[in-house]
């Protein structure tokens, strides 16, 4: 159990003796670390309840706290706060009785089944920069969720069936007709391996997305190709199948670097026998109906004060659209994998279609009452104009280059700050690597999901202040200090009681962890997880500047020192884990 949850639990009993709710026992980290560590402020409400004054409650709290030796201070402050401060040797105690295997006091969820949805990706197109803030957030909520014990899995959701298909596959077929995917007399024996390259591919999606604007006849050949891929043309599949291969395999390789993993490789092709049931079901159901030419279903409700338009099913031609797909793909998942939530990491400006789309599940059985659909939705990564970030010629830039950009950028950092300088050029790359990732993925995390940001190079590979590369060099540091500590000799011991300032606010540091876990979890927002390690790797550091661990004569202190460094080892460890952030060995 945490810290502040047994506090809770110890005020909630004093609560609870004057016959109130234990819920007013709720104790949190105090506002004002000058006047207290923690504070309890549940007095004002419940002197409602009591019909009393609100610092007479508080008062009768403090008296009837069953046990007060953890307490070297109790005291009132304000209408009815109470301030809490811990004897130093509760505290250590505390802390001494925290592991990596309790989690570190962490309470686990009652494990739900989550499928977490955050990535987005076309095929055939090369990921941008739009497509780092889902993947990086949505891996790092799941992993959050995975630790709290859950069932999570996690799919990239691939933009896979649909026009863009059709019109590549009629291009293709006028550049080389006599490719044996375009004889329709064949229908098996295709080449295993694709005829087509990554390069190739992003190379021709345009040029054939821009033919079908300017020619009907090609637009005309497109949907028809469309059709018949979709009704299962063998040499089309076929074809379409390399494309998607070579794509996947492409994304792999930037989603790897960012170490962001997806469970499920689906797409709106794993999805496509569910579109013509569901569509004539709630259609038959009468949830579905017609409004000029077009299956629509009414979303909207009496509650409402602005208007929410109908979701629309299919076009007046009968044609699905992305609203088809995405409420069949939440059938699946509840049927398929028994989802209770499902959560969507896009763009936040696609809000009103996700509202759309979740309450036409919810109305149409779909997706059960008790299954949860939310979009937590993100901002974007801009330039310095404060506009989406693109190139100098006003295209996308790709997600592939920034991650290039910014390694570039952390080893000339690292070579700037003299680090790694008497390692070989394989682990100076290695670690440029990983440098240069953090420094990107931290610089992005530290802000909240929903918010825009201006995308700052040199800012987010310095290794001073709130900086990924500042993370990690904490991170190194704490294993170095161990490393010198086991040459030695020494080992780490029991946490005795605190003497400084610095020693006692990084016991405090460390107590937090479950709440920032919990909250994070609960907001969907890695900020939170990404402030606290910033602020447990800055108390660390002046923690480390007046307790001389190595030169400390005082055996159980430096026993007790090291146990510190261990424990904050591991929490950073595991922060950096959850933001998904690998840790180099050295620096």
């Amino acid at each position: 159990m945490s810290l502040t949850a047994t506090l809770s639990q110890m005020f909630g009993d004093a609560f609870a003796s004057q016959g109130l709710d234990t819920s007013y026992g709720t104790v949190v980290v105090s506002a004002r670390p000058d006047l207290a560590q923690f504070q309890c402020n549940g007095a004002m409400a419940a002197a409602k309840q009591a019909k009393k004054n609100p610092r007479e409650v508080a008062q009768s709290v403090i008296d009837n706290l069953v046990d007060k030796t953890p307490f070297a201070e109790l005291g009132l402050a304000g209408p009815g706060f109470v301030n809490i401060t811990l004897t130093d040797e509760y505290l250590a105690e505390y802390i001494d009785s925290l592991d990596e295997e309790s989690k570190f006091g962490t309470l686990t969820d009652e494990p739900k089944k989550i499928v977490v949805d955050y990535g987005g990706p076309n095929v055939a197109k090369e990921l941008h920069v739009g497509h780092l803030r889902p993947a990086i957030i949505g891996e790092s909520v799941k992993q959050t969720l995975r630790y709290l014990g859950n069932d999570v899995v996690g799919d990239v959701h691939l933009g896979d069936w649909g026009m863009p298909y059709g019109q590549l596959i009629a291009d293709l077929e006028d550049r080389f007709p006599d490719w044996p995917y375009f004889d329709e007399s064949k229908t098996d024996g295709y080449p295993e391996t694709s005829p087509l390259a990554i390069e190739d591919l992003q190379v021709l999606y345009p040029q054939a997305a821009l033919r079908a604007k300017e020619d009907e006849d090609f637009a005309a050949r497109a949907r028809a190709a469309v059709v018949e891929l979709q009704a299962g043309r063998p040499g089309y599949r076929a074809l379409w199948q390399h494309m998607r291969d070579i794509s996947i395999a492409a994304m792999k390789k930037v989603y790897d670097r960012l170490n962001v993993h997806f469970e499920l490789w689906y797409g709106e092709s794993t999805i496509n026998h569910r579109l013509k049931p569901m569509v004539k079901r709630v259609s038959d159901s009468g949830d579905a109906y017609e409004s000029d030419g077009a299956l629509v279903i009414e979303v909207m409700t009496d509650e409402d004060t602005k208007e929410i338009p109908p979701l629309l099913v299919l076009k007046s031609d009968g044609a699905s659209l992305y609203t088809t797909w995405d409420l069949a793909t939440i059938e699946d998942r509840v049927e398929e994998f028994g989802a209770e939530e499902i959560l969507y990491f896009v763009d936040v400006r696609q809000g009103l279609h996700f509202e759309q789309v979740f309450r036409a599940a919810h109305k149409t059985g779909i997706a059960p009452p008790e299954v949860v659909l939310e979009h937590p939705g993100n901002g974007t990564v801009n330039g310095p104009d404060g506009k989406p970030f693109k190139t100098r010629d006003g295209g996308l830039l790709t997600l592939r280059e920034l991650i290039d950009m910014v390694v570039e950028r952390a080893a000339q950092r690292i070579e700037e700050n003299a680090l790694a300088a008497e390692f070989d050029d394989e682990e100076k790359g290695e670690i440029a690597e990983m440098v240069g990732v953090a420094a990107l993925k931290y610089g992005d995390l530290q802000n909240h999901r929903s918010s825009n940001y201006i995308f700052d190079v040199d800012r987010f590979t310095s290794f001073d202040g709130k900086t990924g590369p500042y993370l990690l060099y904490g991170a190194v540091r704490m294993q170095s200090v161990l490393r010198e500590a086991g040459g030695r000799g020494l080992a780490a011991g029991t946490v005795i009681a605190p003497t400084v300032d610095q020693e006692r606010n990084l016991m405090l540091q460390l107590a937090r962890l479950p709440e920032v876990v919990a909250r994070t979890a609960e907001h969907r927002a890695p900020n939170h997880i990404a402030e606290y390690a910033y602020e447990l790797v800055a108390d660390f550091s002046r923690f480390y500047e007046v307790c001389h661990i190595l030169r400390e004569e005082d055996q159980a202190r430096q026993a007790s020192w090291l146990h510190l460094i261990e424990l904050a080892l591991a929490e950073l460890r595991l922060l950096l884990s959850l933001l998904a952030i690998d840790v180099p060995e050295r620096m």
